[in-house]
């Protein structure tokens, strides 16, 4: 089945938050607990419209459906939707910096068919475009055999605080374009 790569837009972004949530609740529930996912979702698990703005936004159709959604950031912030307090949106510098890949989310019906890759792809391939070298993001406990599998690794494990009194576990990851 052909799957197309295009830049999310802000109309879409209620049904992107539903897509969120699925995704969430059905694919990882085997490495996060309910309380855990219930204190993630909206916050560090959510929507950025700040990338879809940027353009930087991507969503994967296949045969009309949108069947995943992930981008990629040249500002600091690392990880997590409109709400996280710690956002910085200061920008990053090309040729220094890393370029953050950011917020990954595969209907549960379409997962482990390569719609996470043809995101990670596209959103590598701009932001090198756009002169970046490297690549760093946060990811899920979930995400991180896909990231590996292209070449990222881990530099830590971080333990996000939520508003439930629950902290996520998310590995911050790497990947330089010689790696």
């Amino acid at each position: 089945m052909h799957l197309t790569i295009r830049p999310a837009s802000l109309d879409e972004a209620p049904f992107l938050e539903g897509l969120i949530e699925r995704s969430v609740r059905a694919l990882q529930a085997g490495d996060y607990t309910q309380a855990q996912m219930e204190g993630a979702l909206g916050t560090v698990l959510g929507l950025d419209r700040q990338l879809i703005r940027d353009g930087t936004y991507l969503v994967a159709v296949r045969d009309g459906r949108i069947v995943g959604c992930g981008g990629w950031s040249y500002r600091r912030t690392l990880f997590g939707a409109d709400a996280v307090p710690t956002r910085d949106n200061a920008g990053l510098v090309p040729g220094v910096d890393a370029a953050k890949i950011r917020a990954f989310f595969i209907e549960p019906d379409c997962a482990r068919q390569g719609v996470g890759t043809a995101i990670l792809h596209a959103c590598e391939a701009a932001a090198t475009a756009a002169g970046f070298t490297g690549f760093e993001m946060g990811a899920t406990l979930t995400g991180v055999p896909l990231y590996a599998r292209w070449g990222y690794v881990v530099l830590e494990r971080l333990s996000v605080p939520l508003s439930n009194g629950e902290s996520l576990p998310i590995v911050r990851m790497s990947k330089g374009l010689s790696a």
